[in-house]
């Protein structure tokens, strides 16, 4: 198919950066998602030498780590180096559990440290492929390329190679921010060009997906939107441990002068319920029709 022929191309020509520039081979990150299933099969058929690489960032389902490591096994056998990245923060190792009190802070929409701390480190200094597509998000169509160069010491954003024939198409821009290179070379499917790739050529699947999760990602993910409620009913540890990082984070904050006086970070239950979003939080107003007055009232929740 023309798509994973593109592909393929842009995985050779990244492989030909990687050893020309690090003398090293390409790494494939592989986070146990749809997307990173694809690009790992697409790899093994373009033929470039390549390794694995899954960045642990300790919230993710017990389905995922038995996936990732079901399909390293494979890959080992196959004479491919694997490696399990750990995350690290501030020189010492961490988790969810533990980053959450030390931020005072937890991880939101708009604040997404965790995935900067657990997921991105890995790769510093390599050539690195990721399943990143504009599909997911807007902001990605805007801000992520096909190939990209991320350099220690600054913010500025510039093209450095477009050789594509769609021009609203960067091909390798530069973000200084971070020291490796990253090739995305699905950027442009669409869903619905993944799942049936992975039908086509009957890639092994993370379960997660066969219990009819849509995405696959840390529990308790604030991306995730309604579906933690049903995460959490399947992962009830998760929720426990995400209660005792915001009670441990809730003292903190009290002692550093930092606790708000709002009633919806009084206590743990209260916050856990604003951090879920849950449209009945105490102190907000509900709003009810009345069929006989035909008259609206609101209440206090």
């Amino acid at each position: 198919m023309d798509l994973e022929k593109t592909a393929i191309e842009r995985i050779r020509t990244a492989s030909q950066m990687s050893l020309q520039h690090y003398g090293l081979p390409l790494v494939v990150t592989d986070s146990g998602g749809k997307d990173s299933a694809v690009c790992r099969e697409l790899v093994r058929r373009s033929g470039v030498p390549f390794e694995l690489m899954h960045n642990l960032t300790t919230a993710d389902a017990p389905q995922t780590i038995y996936y990732v490591r079901e399909q390293f096994q494979k890959a080992e056998q196959a004479g491919i180096t694997c490696s399990i990245n750990k995350p690290y923060y501030k020189g010492q190792r961490i988790t969810m559990w533990s980053l959450i009190p030390m931020k005072m802070i937890p991880p939101t929409r708009t604040i997404r440290y965790c995935c900067e701390v657990l997921k991105e480190n890995g790769g510093a200094g390599r050539f690195i492929t990721t399943g990143v597509r504009w599909a997911e998000s807007r902001k990605r169509r805007k801000n992520r390329g096909i190939y990209e160069n991320f350099v220690p010491n600054g913010k500025k954003r510039a093209i450095i190679l477009n050789n594509d024939n769609d021009d609203t198409r960067r091909l390798f821009e530069s973000c200084l921010s971070r020291g490796k290179h990253v090739c995305n070379p699905i950027v442009d499917w669409s869903d619905q060009q993944v799942w049936e790739y992975i039908q086509a050529e009957k890639i092994p699947m993370n379960p997660l997906y066969e219990m009819g999760f849509h995405r696959v990602g840390c529990v308790g993910c604030p991306m995730a939107g309604k579906q933690r409620y049903r995460e959490f009913r399947i992962f009830p540890t998760y929720e426990r441990a995400y209660r005792r990082a915001f009670a441990k984070m809730l003292e903190l904050r009290k002692a550093a002068g930092r606790q708000c006086n709002s009633r919806l970070w009084s206590d743990v239950d209260a916050f856990f319920r604003w951090w879920m979003e849950d449209p009945g939080i105490p102190g907000q107003y509900e709003l009810s029709f009345h069929e006989d007055t035909n008259e609206i009232y609101y209440d206090y929740l």
